[in-house]
């Protein structure tokens, strides 16, 4: 078989798995809709009206489609190479303490530019460090990966919460609500109608080409791919893979950490105890449905972000729990391991 006629024949197989993925989850969340007593076609035109049906919804769709595009982003690297990175909720996190710490520091500076520049800078390595403890638990103390991220997210949880309700507290007050609101000269600037910005929507775009040609042009990407495939023969070859570890999660926990700059510079403008909005947790589902494919996490996390926002119309239009989304969010990743598990039991 010719070079062209296997790619021709992936994209077929490619469509083919698309289009079952989609009947499968119509047809399962209709029985859903059905089981909670609500009209399916009203329920999804509710649910698309609420994402899609005007400017605005769309620029909210776009918000949470940015940070959870950047979590994508960071697992793919900690996916090529084999590992679960469970962690990425804590990353989030820790990138938004970071970049709160700096902003805090350079608030009375004068120059919120550069005060904003060393923020994402901040929030870039306070991601990347707290993903590489993942690492070295993993590569020199022989922690599970799962365990040792899972265990880390809620340390990041905890002091985010020591930080609200301690040397961070609003004055005369300690509360939920967060810490001060930064200035507005240290929010990222936005599109005045849409509160959408722009320099969000620029840096998701650049994660992914940045993310894309390290993966599939660089040596890096090539040992990392190595690796994952099968660790021993790469160490062989004169690869080492718990280095490879530590650079993989180093690069997943960076850009999760954008994740967290953005939350905090672009839409709370402060730091609070769910700054990470679960995103962390949703990009996993993303990338196992994309199936590691960087171009493929756009798009399904752009459908995510708008089960995110439009299930916010089910309890004002049919009475249903917002809840719902989450349902169909998980009906799709069951129909995509259903799939496949089909396509392994098909090639074997």
């Amino acid at each position: 078989m010719t070079p062209q006629i296997s790619k021709i024949t992936n994209i077929r197989q490619i469509f083919f798995e698309t289009a079952l993925l989609i009947l499968g989850v119509l047809c399962l969340t209709i029985i859903i809709l059905l089981a909670a007593g609500a009209p399916p076609w009203v329920a999804l035109k509710a649910l698309f009206i609420g994402s899609l049906g005007s400017w605005i919804k769309i620029a909210q769709v776009l918000t949470v489609w940015i940070p959870l595009t950047l979590c994508a982003c960071g697992l793919v690297f900690s996916f090529r190479i084999g590992l679960w990175n469970i962690g990425v909720e804590g990353q989030v996190v820790a990138g938004a303490i970071f970049s709160t710490w700096v902003l805090r520091l350079g608030a009375d500076s004068g120059m919120p530019v550069i005060t904003l520049i060393l923020a994402f800078l901040g929030g870039m390595i306070g991601g990347s460090l707290w993903a590489i403890m993942t690492g070295f638990l993993k590569t020199k103390a022989g922690v599970n990966e799962i365990f040792a991220g899972l265990g880390l997210n809620f340390v990041a949880l905890g002091i985010t919460l020591w930080l609200i309700f301690g040397p961070w507290r609003r004055p005369g007050v300690a509360s939920m609500s967060g810490t001060e609101p930064f200035s507005p000269d240290l929010w990222l600037p936005t599109i005045p109608s849409l509160r959408l910005s722009p320099v969000g929507l620029a840096l998701a775009v650049a994660a992914l080409i940045c993310t894309a040609w390290i993966l599939d042009r660089t040596r890096l990407g090539l040992a990392l791919r190595g690796i994952g495939n099968n660790p021993r023969a790469a160490y062989l070859h004169g690869l080492k893979p718990d280095f490879y570890v530590i650079c993989a999660m180093g690069l997943a926990g960076g850009i999760a950490g954008l994740a967290g700059v953005f939350q905090v510079t672009g839409v709370y403008h402060r730091l609070i105890p769910t700054i990470s909005s679960n995103y962390g947790y949703l990009a996993l589902l993303v990338v196992m449905l994309a199936n590691y494919r960087v171009w493929a996490t756009p798009a399904i996390a752009f459908f995510f972000a708008c089960l995110n926002v439009g299930s916010i119309q089910l309890p004002m239009m049919l009475q249903l729990d917002s809840s719902l989304s989450g349902i169909i969010q998980g009906t799709l990743v069951l129909v995509t391991l259903l799939i496949q598990g089909w396509r392994k039991t098909k090639a074997s």
